[in-house]
């Protein structure tokens, strides 16, 4: 599975938190869900928004550094997954903070119908 299928998959909710559940990390698990639930968003819809997120907002220097980690890595697309978790959980919480504006989570059923 090449890096565009994978972020693609973990937009949704229900391959992203199998993911998660597959990589045995209840810190990053416990975090995301924590900020999921500041967002108002299930795990699974809080792993859809943030390979979202990464994929049109993390800068050359983050998508760089994660290669290279996938490339060293025996299970590349855990570390994908790890990488972009970190990434997300790291700008809520800034904006959180107030250290930058509020990231925009969106709707991930897909339907273009929803408002949020």
């Amino acid at each position: 599975m090449n890096l565009g299928n994978l972020i693609a998959s973990l937009e949704h909710e229900d391959t992203g938190e199998s993911a998660l559940m597959a990589l045995d990390d209840i810190v990053l698990l416990s975090a995301v869900r924590t900020m999921g639930e500041a967002y108002g968003e299930s795990v699974g819809a809080y792993i859809a928004t943030s390979a979202r997120r990464f994929a049109s907002r993390a800068g050359d220097e983050t998508w760089l550094s994660m290669l290279g980690a996938m490339e060293r890595s025996t299970a590349p697309g855990q570390t994908a997954l790890q990488r972009i978790l970190r990434w997300a959980l790291d700008e809520d919480a800034k904006a959180l903070a107030g250290e930058q504006p509020p990231a925009a989570h969106a709707c991930t059923c897909g339907s273009n119908a929803c408002a949020g």
